[in-house]
Parts: structure tokens; sequence; C-alpha cells
């Protein structure tokens, strides 16, 4: 038999409530607790308050009376005169009043769009953007920006904020992570933080590699092709981002860690202890694909410009710094040894998720318990299914709750659907308009 008790529970003749806290200790007055607690808490409870943290929560969100926001889990400390505090903990796996979202697997929108980032917000934990969805998909995209009202990120951002409420972390990315010092990437962070509540703000930090202060401008000028070999860093450069990080969680901010693209990068990515990191799918997933069909028809045929075309395609997408040349026999043994390693041709990876897979393993020996991967990067009919797939194998099935999904918020909606609601929607409302 289930016994409920509350904080109503505790409140005998010898316990009382904080008069002055009254108002906010009203939000968490039926909050369950669970009869074993209850029973070890009534030998030591004298008085009932909610902690500092619980008011400044309250108060920075203008909370409606009798609610707790979205975005945080109620948790109780026992001060040592006998005072029994709650208080608020961040934790986007809640909504309003404690409870929990209705699945431990979490969604999020890559977008800087407010128009369509209000019809899908109550569904969403986390919001991500990086400049070029916060420029180019939307302030200096007349389509997107409606009658140009956007005029700069921080008004883009301070809308999503509004739009969003409590509930959803905004992960936003360093403008410039090269030509920044860390006193003026602080004081970026600084102003994210201001407008968007220390609650909320997640900075996104973007590996590096090879780039550099120095020769980052390679990129923005001529045919911006890059002549230093991404697998050819100088430790301090490829070292960059996971040093930024580590400096911003330092100084009391939680770390969107992005750009990981290869299974590799994941263990590395981990020791700058971030708060979120990342799987990306598509491009890879669409490289790999092109190298195994042109290794395939090479194999058939014997004509080397299926060979050609992978090699056009590692200089097209970095695999070949500017300048760096490979035979043909060596692309045709640099393609199959990616394809193997990525499981291209097994079930570890034929549906592009091996990185997803590894990553989830990962988590399983970690030692940041509030740490999340996210899956992102992806698009057509079957990548967010078969991710939706893998999430719910026996093996996964206890990592759930350390995942989110994150997708343009069209590609997420499509999803919601299927052939047969139209059909079941057709007989429906004939039905209900008198029509066979």
């Amino acid at each position: 038999m289930e016994i409920k008790c509350s904080l109503n529970t505790l409140k005998q003749s010898e316990v009382t409530f904080i008069d002055s806290e009254k108002s906010y200790l009203n939000r968490v007055i039926d909050h369950p607790i669970d009869f074993e607690t209850f029973q070890k808490l009534k030998a030591y409870v004298k008085a009932i308050g909610v902690t500092e943290e619980f008011k400044k929560v309250i108060d920075t969100f203008n909370v409606p009376e009798g609610e707790t926001p979205a975005g945080f889990k109620v948790e109780y400390i026992l001060d040592e005169d006998g005072v029994l505090r709650a208080d608020l903990v961040r934790d986007i796996s809640y909504d309003k009043n404690g409870v929990k979202r209705p699945t431990n697997l979490l969604f999020s929108a890559d977008s800087a769009n407010p128009y369509e980032v209000a019809p899908i917000k109550n569904i969403l934990a986390n919001l991500t953007c990086n400049p070029g969805i916060i420029y180019d998909l939307f302030i200096n995209n007349p389509k997107a920006n409606i009658g140009n009202q956007f005029k700069t990120r921080d008004e883009v951002m301070a809308e999503i904020g509004r739009i969003l409420g409590p509930g959803a972390d905004i992960s936003v990315e360093l403008n410039d992570p090269f030509g920044k010092s860390d006193t003026e990437i602080l004081e970026e962070a600084a102003k994210f933080k201001e407008m968007l509540s220390e609650y909320r703000v997640v900075i996104k930090v973007p590996h590096t590699g090879p780039v550099s202060r120095e020769n980052v401008g390679q990129l923005l000028k001529g045919d911006k092709k890059f002549d230093v070999p991404y697998n050819a860093p100088g430790t301090a450069d490829a070292l960059r981002g996971h040093n930024l990080a580590l400096m911003l969680q330092e100084n009391g901010y939680r770390v969107n860690f992005t750009l990981m693209f290869e299974p590799y990068q994941t263990a590395l990515a981990l020791q700058a202890k971030p708060y979120f990191i990342n799987s990306f799918i598509r491009h890879r997933y669409m490289q790999s694909e092109q190298m195994n069909q042109n290794l395939a028809a090479y194999n058939a045929t014997g004509d080397s410009k299926y060979l050609e075309a992978i090699k056009a395609m590692f200089i097209d997408k970095d695999y070949l710094a500017k300048g760096q040349d490979m035979d043909l026999l060596s692309v045709k043994n640099e393609a199959e040894a990616l394809l193997k390693y990525r499981h291209f041709n097994d079930a570890e990876g034929a549906d592009g998720l091996d990185g997803v897979r590894h990553n989830l393993r990962w988590f399983k020996n970690t030692n940041l318990p509030d740490s999340r991967l996210i899956i992102c990067s992806m698009e057509g009919p079957l990548n967010y299914p078969d991710i939706d797939k893998v999430l719910v194998e026996p093996e996964f099935a206890d990592l759930v709750n350390r995942v989110v999904i994150t997708a343009e918020p069209q590609y997420l909606a499509r999803f919601t659907s299927c052939n047969q609601v139209v059909s079941y929607q057709r007989r429906f409302m004939n039905a209900a308009n008198g029509q066979k």
C-alpha cells in the first residue's frame, strides 16, 4: 500500500512554517515526500522554510503564485537547527511544480527564429544556436526575419528567452573563439548570463582543431581553403577549445562543447567537463555513403574516375589540406580505413549511428553525472527514426536520461505524423460533416 505524504503532513503541532517564507512555501506545500523519508524527518524537523536560492529562482522568473518553474527539481536541506528547507536545483528533466517531463529523452531545437520556436516551445528542454543559425538563417534572411524586425544577436536571444521561459536551457556559441582573450570571452559570457539568467545560459564552445588566431584568416579570404592538415594541429591549437571550456566551467558556466564528428573525439572532449557534448551525424554519414558508392563502382569497373571522385571529396571536405596531395592507391586505402572505422558496412554503423552508440557507451564510464549527449545534425526520412530505435535498444535503455535530440523545428515536426493521419482525418472530418 502506498502512503502519500507532503510538507503538510510534517506540519504537526510542534512543527511550524516560517511565517516570513510562507508565500514561497505555498508553492511546495503539497509536494510529495515518500513515507520512508517522512518517517525519518519527523524526528528531526522543528520548522519548515525555503533556501535563499529558492527565493532567488522564484523572483528571477516572476513565477505565478502556487507554482515552481519548469527546469528545476525540488530538493530539501535539513539544517543543523532542525529547519527543513525546500530548495530549487536546475534540472531540465523537470517540468513545472517539480514534475518530471513525460520522457527521459529530451528535445532541443536548432534555431534562432522566434517565429518557428514559438510553436514548439512547450516540448523543448534546450535551444542551441551558433553564428550561422543566428545571422545566415535568421537575421540576414528576409524570408525568416519578417519586416527586418530583429537587427542584432542580442535582440534575437532576448526574444527567444522570453518565448521559452525558464524551462529550457539556451546554448549560445562564442562569436570568436580565436581572436578574443579569455577576459573578453568571459565578458561575452557574462552578457549572455545577464540576458538569459545564470540558470538558462549555456556557453557553446567549439573544438578548434588546427585553427588558431594566427591562421584563422585563411578560412575568411581567397579560396578559403586551409593549409594545415586537420590531423596535424599544434598541441596548443588543438586544445584551445578544451581549455576555453575548462576556463568557463571554472568561472561557473555550463558548457556545450561542440563539433564532435568522430567517436575518438569523445573521451578527450569529456576531459573539459562539459554539460553537453555533441554527436554530429548528417555530413559524416553522407561522406561515408559517397566513399562507399565510389569504392563499389571502382571495384566493379576498375575505372580510376571513382577514386578521383573520392579524392575530390577529400579536398572539398578538408580531409586533405590546401596543397596536400594523395595518390589514388592511398585514397582508396584511406577511404576503406575510414569506412571500417565507421562500421559503415555492418550493423553497428550502417545507419550512420556508430558514433552515437560509442558515445553512449562512454557515458557509462564518466564521472560527470550531469553531462548529457546532444544528438544533432540530421536530415532525411530515416535519421530520426533510426535514432529513436537505437534509444530503445536494451544496451542503451538506461542512458536515455542522458540524451537530448536537437534539430530544426520543422524537421522534428515531420515525425509527429505519418500517412495514416491524413487517411483517418479524411474519414473523421467527412463523418463529422455528414458525408460518406
